[in-house]
């Protein structure tokens, strides 16, 4: 019995340190670019798009898809570096707690955003 109640202990920080990570990224502001900056884009740290921005010299109907390509990977660009640092901040989370089947961490554990 005395090792539920580490274990409960441990899921309730562990708890309290997911909460505290969601509200820390939901805060956070990421820039993501393509076309050497002429397309930039910011996200939350959960992914929400925030803002767009566009060089003037791209509004051109006659390439009107090079933007729409160059606006997909500013957004890719962003997102990758969301994903990495929530891969970061999610190590900070459960760095210490061992729980039992992940290794101290939370392998393949997907959260919600």
């Amino acid at each position: 019995m005395k090792n539920l109640g580490a274990m409960m202990k441990q899921a309730q920080q562990m708890q309290a340190k997911m909460q505290e990570m969601q509200a820390k990224l939901d805060a956070m502001l990421v820039d993501g670019a393509a076309g050497g900056g002429m397309v930039k884009v910011t996200l939350t740290g959960k992914g929400d798009l925030k803002k767009l921005a566009i060089d003037p010299s791209l509004v051109d109907p006659e390439e009107r898809e090079v933007l729409e390509d160059l606006i997909v990977a500013a957004h890719a660009d962003a997102k990758a570096k969301v994903e990495a640092m929530m891969a970061e901040e999610m190590q900070k989370a459960t760095a210490g707690l061992n729980i039992p089947g992940m290794g101290g961490g939370l392998g393949g554990f997907k959260l919600p955003f």
